[in-house]
């Protein structure tokens, strides 16, 4: 499976044909969507903390430049320091820049998908700086060598026996007969493992689900504390994530907190939610003496005011990604991108640029269950419709799509035209079907027919049917 987001179709056809990831992928049902189900009904009235959701988002995107400046004036205020990036390479020398002033040599990171979209890890390594994930599944992939293939679940396409092959290539200094064939044992081991890793940091980068303006904090939400141990221990900590992220107050946050974990992982709240202000003050008995929070653009301004500018009420919850059935087929690494399922078909071509991610708006069914549970009422379908129109409009839409609408729309102008066309067709696909009732295949879209058929039709068109007085 190639890594680029140009190679999706060849990806998907591969993940489907994958046995291992199509049973990995299966889970899907019976984790995410159920917990999330049974946490929304345990709630009472979601629908009404969806709306507050929207309108917080709402409010935020419309009042982006005045809360990012609110923002970076009280971080500034508790000593922090805020830096805005442009681009990823901007972040990624930003970083550099923070890590070397430190002296540091190896760096803890908790689970941040900005870092991912920037490709940072690559980059500190080959200016000398080890990163270490400490997320879970996280330091699985990193192992690996692999990204993520969810946005909470990043090794969510892997088997425990697959953990356990990857634990003992990468552990070489444990007894090699250990057991690994429980959960909790690959737990634990990664627990030890990575305990050395946070006392021996010289830095540490986290992510931020939310940022609040009034407040200059950035919020996480995790369940494994490595978050905490990420920011707290080391002597530099280093905040990166996306600018679409600030909220006006702590308010606010605790609302999409409500909404984010029910959503994610079917949790009234998650284990550890950390507000982080600043750095250590004198009085502080643990905490980082440096604390820096870089804010990174990445084309996500230039969607303010166009048809896609909803997409940035995003919180990253993944359960558009849980509900959605091509994801569930093809899994995350076939995107060949930091953010895969819905939110990837609707952000995407926003931050990558079209030549790059025309593929992902057309893999969709447009069931539209993306947009029912999206706790933001993001309206998914309707994004990916417009940037399906953008790639038509930018010619980057396949030469057999657009001579074929092209054809539509000319028969579509002229009725005549068009019911003679319609009439031949359904007369065509009744004789494809034959005695068999159905059609299997047809020339240049065999794919459409890999898992289903198609009822045969009359042999006449609806008008002719109507005509007959057939209903």
């Amino acid at each position: 499976m190639t890594y680029d987001p140009r190679a999706f179709p060849g990806n998907a056809s591969a993940a489907m044909a994958d046995p291992s990831l199509q049973s990995a992928l299966g889970r899907l049902k019976s984790h995410f969507s159920l917990a999330r189900k049974k946490a929304i009904e345990r709630y009472g009235d979601f629908e009404a903390l969806r709306d507050a959701g929207r309108d917080i988002r709402n409010y935020a995107i419309d009042h982006l430049a005045d809360l990012l400046e609110t923002f970076e004036r009280n971080v500034t205020a508790r000593g922090g320091h805020v830096h805005w990036a442009r681009t990823p390479q901007e972040a990624r020398e930003i970083i550099l820049a923070i890590l070397r002033d430190a002296g540091a040599k190896t760096v803890t990171k908790g689970k941040t998908m900005v870092s991912e979209e920037i490709e940072l890890n690559p980059f500190l390594e080959a200016n000398g700086i080890k990163p270490v994930e400490t997320d879970l599944g996280e330091y699985i992939v990193q192992l690996r060598h692999e990204p993520p293939s969810h946005i909470i679940a990043p090794a969510f396409h892997l088997h425990k026996e697959q953990v356990a092959d990857t634990f003992r290539d990468a552990h070489k200094q444990l007894d090699p007969a250990r057991p690994l064939t429980e959960r909790n044992a690959l737990v634990g081991e990664a627990r030890t493992v990575l305990r050395e890793r946070f006392e021996k940091a010289d830095a540490g980068i986290t992510g931020a689900n939310f940022l609040s303006a009034e407040d200059g904090a950035a919020i996480i939400v995790t369940n494994e504390g490595n978050g905490d141990l990420s920011r707290l221990l080391p002597k530099t900590h280093i905040v990166l994530t996306g600018i679409e992220k600030v909220v006006a107050d702590l308010d606010d946050v605790a609302a999409l907190v409500r909404l984010l974990t029910r959503s994610a992982t079917g949790q009234e709240i998650t284990t550890y939610v950390s507000i982080m202000a600043g750095g250590r003050r004198d009085a502080d008995t643990d905490g980082p003496g440096d604390f820096h929070v870089v804010l990174l653009d990445h084309g996500r301004a230039a969607l303010l005011g166009t048809e896609a500018q909803d997409v940035l009420r995003c919180i990253r919850c993944s359960a558009c990604i849980n509900h959605c059935p091509i994801y569930v087929a093809v899994g995350g690494h076939a995107y060949g991108a930091t953010y895969p399922g819905p939110i990837g078909a609707a952000l995407n071509p926003g931050i990558l640029g079209m030549a790059q991610a025309h593929h992902h708006p057309n893999a969709s069914t447009f069931c539209g269950r993306c947009a029912e549970v999206c706790p933001v009422r993001i309206p998914l379908p309707n994004i990916m419709r417009y940037w399906r129109q953008r790639e038509f409009a930018s010619g980057e839409a396949s030469k057999i799509a657009t001579f074929s609408l092209q054809a539509w729309a000319f028969a579509a102008r002229r009725p005549r035209l068009y019911r003679l066309l319609s009439a031949a067709t359904a007369r065509a696909l009744r004789l494809m079907a034959g005695k068999r009732g159905s059609i299997r295949a047809v020339p240049m879209r065999n794919g459409w027919f890999l898992v289903r058929n198609f009822p045969a039709p009359h042999g006449k068109t609806f008008m002719e049917l109507w005509k007959n007085g057939r209903a």
